[in-house]
């Protein structure tokens, strides 16, 4: 019987490669750019989050809460940097409270 090659590679890492041959890491960003958001902010401000877009370094928030809106506007410069690192890179530049 004819000895394996041991030639492992983690899951990470497969899956890793398959999103940079099928071009699929601007979709993989646009996904974790919303968990990161959730994670980020807590459950208070996700339960008024309608929606998260990523468009062009431009992350567009769409609140219910306009007195939401207004406070976390003083704040979006903490915000950009936050998600930034989490995300590991510049990702966004502009921060949209809509």
């Amino acid at each position: 019987m004819a000895k394996r090659e041991n030639n492992s590679l983690s899951i990470q890492d497969l899956m890793q490669s398959f999103i940079k041959e099928n071009n699929l890491s601007k979709g993989m960003q646009k996904i974790k750019i919303e968990e990161t958001w959730n994670k980020m902010m807590g459950p208070g401000i996700a339960s008024h989050t309608n929606s998260v877009k990523l468009q062009n370094k431009t992350l567009i928030i769409q609140l219910s809460s306009s007195v939401l809106r207004e406070e976390l506007s003083y704040g979006k410069e903490k915000i950009i940097k936050m998600i930034n690192e989490e995300m590991g890179g510049k990702v966004i530049s502009k921060l949209m409270l809509v």
